[in-house]
């Protein structure tokens, strides 16, 4: 749904950056939160987090998530909080939706199975579908992620089924090797596909966050940006960015289109709030 606002998820960590690789990703759930807290203040809708160990490793473990959870809730109240469930690093059910027994507003759901660069992402429906219910019976809204025509096709099938209710949140991601590239032509034919009375948002991946970022705002819709899908300032790479500054550049774009940030308070009146909290 477009009109006039735009939706800003903010990513900061992810399964992938490591502090070898960027020494601006934090890890730690301290790190997580400050840098979070300094998002919101500059002005973000929805937190997609990921929870590390102390070695850095990802982890689906409650305890930690937790830790987040409650760190960034203390210093950003009416901020959307989507936990993730992806299964790269850890494929069973019991651990990839332990994060959903939080309650948070919102957790990702990728809605099949592909191939990364160097690793696959395995998403079975029977696993799809019980994340979905499991999410739905703990009062979390779903953030539909998708990186391939196929997986709106799924998302839309299991909203017809009622196992994923509204309000609906896609997230588009574009510019992974085995699905969406950051061309219009394939932003437009994914754009097409989703009811216009849902939200959206669009995520470039790597080179093409900028890419994607400035179109989504040109068009009116909501953007994903962070750490998690791109480490540096510049498509040369010619120095490593910060999440913050990322976000920086991301308002810029709003204002110069004349547009506004949503903010967490109005996205949550729209439904994304969980209630249970």
């Amino acid at each position: 749904m477009r009109n006039g606002k735009i939706i800003i998820n903010f990513c900061p960590t992810g399964m992938v950056p490591t502090k070898d690789m960027t020494p601006f990703v934090p890890v730690s759930p301290q790190e997580i939160i400050e840098q979070t807290h300094e998002a919101y203040e500059i002005g973000i809708t929805i937190a997609h987090l990921h929870a590390r160990q102390d070695d850095g490793i990802p982890t689906y473990k409650k305890n930690i998530y937790r830790d987040i959870f409650e760190g960034v809730r203390k210093h950003c109240p009416d901020l959307i909080i989507c936990g993730s469930t992806s299964g790269r690093n850890f494929p069973e059910f019991e651990k990839r939706s332990e994060v959903i027994e939080l309650k948070p507003d919102m957790c990702s759901l990728t809605l099949s199975s592909l191939n990364f660069v160097k690793q696959a992402s395995v998403n079975a429906p029977d696993m799809v579908q019980r994340l979905a219910e499991k999410m739905k019976d703990y009062g979390v809204t779903t953030e539909l992620e998708c990186f391939d025509l196929g997986m709106i096709n799924y998302g839309k099938y299991l909203i017809k089924k009622g196992l994923i209710e509204g309000p609906f949140y896609w997230n588009l991601l574009f510019g992974n090797i085995a699905g969406f590239q950051a061309s219009f032509q394939q932003i437009g034919t994914a754009l097409a596909e989703i009811p216009e009375t849902h939200y959206i948002g669009l995520a470039g991946l790597a080179a093409d966050q900028l890419t994607v970022n400035s179109a989504a705002i040109g068009m009116g819709y909501g953007v994903r940006v962070g750490l998690e899908d791109n480490i540096w300032w510049d498509e040369n790479r010619s120095r490593h960015s910060t999440n913050i500054e990322l976000v920086k550049r991301v308002h810029s774009l709003i204002e110069i289109h004349g547009k506004k940030c949503y903010s967490p308070k109005e996205f949550g009146k729209l439904g994304f709030r969980n209630e249970a909290n």
